[in-house]
């Protein structure tokens, strides 16, 4: 791996992971809100909701994952653009399909890793999930 794909790939890293983990928090905070009327007031323990946050986490993942993918690529490139990065990538005689190569592996691996997330794991959270809701009531 070259310098300059290390470099795109962490620029593009960092804003994926902090932007991930704020959307997952907005989601798991609204999906606990939808499930607070049926929680409140059963005397629940904590471990119990942690549990739940948890399969639900694992539930919204799917949906924060193309959220943070477009938020922090349009971070990412748009910083790179507004430092004329691109420009001296241009000069340099690399083209912007070599330039974009390692964010282009990655995004592939990250799209077969969020397909057998979804047909595998995500059921199971579901399943389990909706067993805890109906054992809470």
């Amino acid at each position: 791996m070259k310098i300059l794909d290390r470099y795109i790939l962490k620029s593009f890293l960092v804003p994926f992971f902090a932007t991930f983990l704020i959307i997952l928090f907005v989601l798991v905070m609204q999906a606990l809100w939808m499930a607070f009327e049926s929680i409140a007031g059963k005397g629940i323990g904590l471990f119990f909701i942690f549990k739940f946050l948890y399969y639900t986490a694992l539930v919204v993942s799917s949906q924060a994952l193309p959220i943070a993918v477009l938020l922090s690529s349009i971070m990412a490139l748009g910083n790179m653009s507004e430092n004329y990065e691109f420009a001296a990538m241009k000069s340099t005689g690399i083209s912007l399909q070599r330039a974009m190569m390692s964010l282009s592996i990655f995004i592939g691996f990250l799209a077969l890793t969020t397909f057998f997330f979804s047909n595998n794991v995500i059921p199971w959270a579901e399943y389990e999930s909706y067993n805890l809701r109906k054992n809470i009531a």
